[in-house]
Parts: C-alpha cells; sequence; structure tokens
C-alpha cells in the first residue's frame, strides 16, 4: 500500500449504502415488517407452536409434508404480514391429510379453528 492511499474505516452501518469510485451510486431501500392483523397474529402463533409440537413426531410423509405447509405459512405471514387464500387451503389440505397424528396436539386444533375447520 502506498503511502498516499487513503484509510477509510467504516464501523456499523445498518441501513446503509456505500459507494466508491468515479461514477458510482448506492441506493437504499429500507422497508419495515408489514403490519399483521390480530387474525394473523394468532395464525403465526398456532402455527409456530403445531411446528413445535411436530418436531416431537418420528417424521413420515404426512408429518413431512405438514410441517413444510406449515414453514411456508409461517414465511408467507412474516413477510407479507398475511397468509394468502391459496396458501390457507394448502395448509387446510396438509391438517386433513396428518389428522391421524394430529389429534394428539391440541395446537392442531387451534391452527384448524382458525383456518375455520
Amino acid at each position: 500500500m502506498a503511502t498516499d492511499d487513503p484509510n477509510v474505516s467504516i464501523g456499523r452501518a445498518d441501513n446503509s449504502s456505500f459507494a466508491f469510485g468515479a461514477n458510482a451510486r448506492a441506493e437504499t431501500h429500507n422497508t419495515t415488517a408489514p403490519a399483521r392483523d390480530e387474525t394473523a397474529e394468532q395464525l403465526l402463533a398456532a402455527v409456530r407452536e403445531l411446528r413445535e409440537d411436530l418436531a416431537r413426531l418420528r417424521e413420515n410423509e404426512q408429518v413431512a409434508r405438514l410441517d413444510s405447509t406449515l414453514a411456508d405459512t409461517e414465511e408467507e405471514i412474516t413477510r407479507t404480514g398475511t397468509a394468502g387464500e391459496g396458501r390457507i387451503q394448502r395448509l387446510r389440505e396438509a391438517l386433513t391429510d396428518a389428522q391421524s397424528v394430529l389429534t394428539l396436539f391440541s395446537s392442531a386444533g387451534a391452527v384448524a379453528a382458525l383456518l375455520g375447520m
């Protein structure tokens, strides 16, 4: 490093953009998590609780499909603030398919009740 090179030090830089050099350009698009209504909050909590309960089971095809659908639902609610009708329908189908396994968990009943089942 030559002695005339600049010394640059960047500490913590949350929600920032940097651009260096001639013609450099930086943009920052900071967003906050979307607001969730009470129904979405309840469904998200119930989905998370059921996923925790499912972790206690020996995995089979029904449990794996349900867990995957629950994970997708959790991600969608977290990302968008709600679960779309298509996602809700897939969750209903996965719950129905795994009915024999789910009778052990009250958390499954909570999710089903929130879906109007």
